[in-house]
């Protein structure tokens, strides 16, 4: 345990973004200075800054996929994934007051729980949707409204900091819905091998047919199990691919580092996002 820690995260109170790094620093740190910011691109520009000492940002949600802008940054900075973690997310329709929902005309919130919420949203078409930069923006904007023509979407935790009450539960389209955030700091960090550790890699591989297959059949006959992939367009090269993949294993272990020193060989870039303890303890298989 250190001392206090000055972690960046996206939106005001309230927000998912908010939970996250408050229960990573519940579990890491004495206390928590918060910094607020209105972009995923400012949370990390702190910590590159030195102004904060961590980001948490939302990279995937198991009803609506991968958050794209925030893999897009990962091309682009030199922080290090440091740690994740996952939340279950469950979205309420909050009002200010006395209300229902056909008196209700806007609604507000950030794209993503619009995205998760669609099949009920859909049952609606006579609601104006309106996109905030967070869902705390959405339950300020409501509050500061005070009327009972709109709500917001968001948490119900967060919703009582805004004095507001839940008009609707379980809007999300999967009852399973989680988002997994991301840990970001300005120095990778070494894991014991004590315990079960994730990678994060970024390559871009060659434009021949098979690249990539090439590429995971390396991980293969290491016997690295590869638990995500992902591609995304290069910057500025928006007819190539960079694809992001997170390995089980350590990257201090002898075949993670020779399957790396393999791929260094065969793609055109290769570069560890971070090492850091992986939250879902993957089985292992027992030999036989």
């Amino acid at each position: 345990h250190a001392q206090a820690a000055r972690i960046a995260f996206l939106g005001p109170k309230g927000s998912y973004s908010h939970r996250a790094p408050r229960q990573y620093a519940a579990r890491h740190f004495d206390s928590m200075v918060e910094c607020g910011c209105l972009k995923f691109h400012d949370s990390i520009k702190q910590v590159e800054n030195n102004a904060a000492d961590y980001a948490v940002l939302p990279i995937e949600n198991t009803s609506s996929g991968s958050i794209n802008d925030v893999y897009d940054l990962l091309q682009q900075t030199n922080l290090s994934i440091v740690g994740e973690m996952t939340l279950p997310i469950e979205h309420c329709m909050l009002v200010s007051g006395p209300s229902d929902r056909e008196q209700i005309e806007t609604v507000y919130s950030h794209p993503q729980p619009f995205q998760q919420s669609s099949h009920f949203i859909n049952r609606f078409p006579h609601w104006n949707i309106v996109y905030t930069e967070s869902t705390a923006a959405a339950m300020e904007k409501v509050a500061a409204l005070n009327s009972p023509k709109v709500a917001a979407i968001g948490s119900e935790a967060g919703g009582e900091l805004y004095q507001l009450r839940v008009l609707e539960r379980h809007l999300a389209n999967q009852q399973q819905n989680h988002t997994r955030f991301i840990v970001l700091a300005r120095k990778p960090i070494d894991v014991s091998d004590q315990i079960s550790a994730k990678t994060t890699l970024i390559m871009a591989t060659g434009q021949q047919a098979g690249a990539l297959v090439d590429a995971l059949l390396v991980l293969r006959q290491h016997n690295l199990i590869m638990s995500k992939l992902e591609s995304r367009p290069i910057n500025g090269n928006p007819l190539e691919e960079m694809f992001y993949l997170d390995v089980q294993g350590n990257l201090q272990s002898e075949k993670m580092q020779q399957a790396l020193e393999e791929l260094r060989a065969m793609t055109r870039s290769l570069k560890v996002l971070g090492c850091y303890p992986s939250e879902n303890v993957i089985p292992v298989e027992p030999k036989q």
